[in-house]
């Protein structure tokens, strides 16, 4: 950490535990949105000190998160977890991997091992091959969207509909049966949802370092199951993605099982996780905006838009978490080697700079140079999947679907990483 400090760099204390604080997420619209707003006019790139964690620099501005990840050099995924740990979660995660990275994959590693290891599926996820997989996805969406309208007209769009549909479409790509769906989605849940009470593992107890203690455990669930299914795709490959990672090589030689259930674990969970909250987060602001329903209904050439104003106003991944390499400066501040630097994504999307009216839903919003997908050597492999099965998804709903009415306000998953809506309640009324 830096040797001085000045008061201007520090972050008032409220507003950085409402950033910082997998807590504040439940009430991101009440606590955390307005707290990244006061940062981007007073503080855009200052420096938060809270009980439990180690200093951390915040990034706000669209621009300073652009300029960060185009420089890997200085900023660097491979030297840290790529999310906020506290003190507590840090040690046991040393501890637990011996000083080891927590994964082999991509979002621990920067160049040239990262270009190696991305080299191994970018060509199955260009938009030509991923296009290729269009009608069997419309399908999925159908079939949800089917079984959506034809049941009961109150429903949590969460719980009922957002979750499957992204989960289905991820597990078909990997070729993971339906009949495993299930437990491939509470493991997700779990992952990502360590500090929420719902969803929360009840076989670690609360404490110092619990979190990480959960996550640990359940990534160890993850790699149970995909080492059978890598296993079995090394002995009968067939077209699914698992096949590919598993049976992929890099410099003459098969992955380490590390690395295959590293990209196994990244792709599924992520993959469906990201994609329901901006789905469920679409269909909440139709409640609030029917007019914007009414609008795209008339014209489907805008559900593109909405896909992409929905990541914007999202903003499923909450943060990435960067290590300083070397003393530098940025911003007017003096950063020295081993900082953390914590990039907030869904203040970069509403940076006023970037966004006319950023805290108004706008499904016809051009430009869109939203960063929910990141930017630079890491920006998100499968977002190409993920517009698709959105834009399929709204273009099967969307045209039988006369309203939606909010019947509460939604629920947030309390987590700081990849979280979003937890419950939506709503009362559908279909064409």
């Amino acid at each position: 950490m830096t040797e001085t400090t000045t008061d201007t760099a520090k972050i008032p204390k409220d507003i950085a535990e409402a950033v910082m604080l997998p807590a504040s997420y439940s009430e991101e619209q009440k606590r955390t949105y307005p707290a990244l707003a006061w940062l981007r006019a007073n503080n855009p790139f200052g420096l938060a000190e809270i009980e439990g964690y180690d200093p951390t620099w915040l990034a706000t501005k669209h621009a300073d998160i652009l300029e960060i990840e185009r420089n890997p050099k200085i900023f660097s995924s491979g030297n840290a977890d790529p999310f906020l740990v506290d003190k507590a979660g840090r040690e046991y995660l040393k501890t637990a991997n011996n000083g080891a990275r927590t994964q082999d994959t991509l979002a621990y590693m920067d160049a040239p091992e990262h270009t190696k290891i991305k080299n191994v599926t970018s060509g199955w996820f260009m938009p030509a091959n991923v296009r290729k997989r269009e009608e069997a996805i419309r399908q999925l969406a159908r079939t949800s969207v089917d079984k959506l309208l034809a049941g009961e007209r109150e429903v949590d769009i969460v719980k009922d509909f957002s979750l499957y549909y992204p989960l289905r479409v991820i597990m078909t790509l990997f070729g993971v049966p339906p009949e495993d769906e299930p437990m491939m989605l509470n493991l997700t849940q779990t992952l990502f949802g360590t500090t929420d009470e719902d969803s929360k593992r009840d076989d670690v107890e609360d404490g110092e370092g619990a979190s990480m203690k959960a996550w640990k455990a359940t990534l160890q669930d993850f790699f149970r199951y995909f080492n059978e299914l890598s296993a079995d795709r090394r002995k009968n490959p067939t077209d699914d993605l698992a096949s590919i990672i598993a049976n992929a090589k890099v410099d003459g030689e098969h992955l380490p099982e590390s690395f295959v259930n590293g990209y196994y674990v990244a792709i599924a969970t992520a993959g469906h996780d990201t994609t329901s909250s901006t789905i469920s987060g679409a269909i909440e602001q139709f409640a609030r905006h029917p007019e914007q329903l009414d609008a795209v209904r008339a014209d489907p050439s805008l559900i593109p838009g909405v896909v992409d104003e929905a990541l914007r106003w999202v903003s499923p991944v909450k943060h990435f978490f960067r290590i300083v390499t070397e003393d530098t400066e940025f911003r007017g501040r003096k950063l020295s080697a081993g900082d953390g630097v914590m990039l907030l994504y869904p203040s970069a999307n509403r940076d006023e700079e970037v966004f006319e009216r950023p805290n108004e839903f706008d499904i016809t919003r051009k430009p869109n140079k939203h960063l929910a997908f990141g930017f630079g050597p890491h920006q998100c492999i499968g977002q190409h999947v993920a517009k698709l099965e959105m834009r399929i998804l709204l273009e099967e709903l969307l045209p039988r679907l006369a309203k939606v009415e909010l019947l509460g306000e939604p629920q947030f998953v309390a987590a700081n990483f990849l979280s979003g809506p937890k419950s939506l309640p709503v009362r559908i009324m279909p064409v």
